[in-house]
């Protein structure tokens, strides 16, 4: 489990860069289009919290 847990901090991290860069992006795009990666953005941090989650309940066990 100890390696899974790694796994999921790294999960966490790498997807916390993409939500970065994705935030950036959405101030070029033309409305509709941000309108679309914010929602995007919005899934990827559930994601990550649902990942957080998991992981407060593996260092529990």
């Amino acid at each position: 489990m100890e390696k899974f847990g790694k796994l999921l901090e790294h999960w966490i991290e790498h997807n916390e860069e993409h939500i970065e860069s994705y935030k950036k992006w959405i101030k070029n795009l033309n409305p509709e289009l941000a309108e679309l990666l914010e929602k995007a953005v919005r899934k990827f941090e559930e994601g990550n919290s649902i990942l957080k989650e998991i992981m407060k309940k593996l260092d529990q066990q």
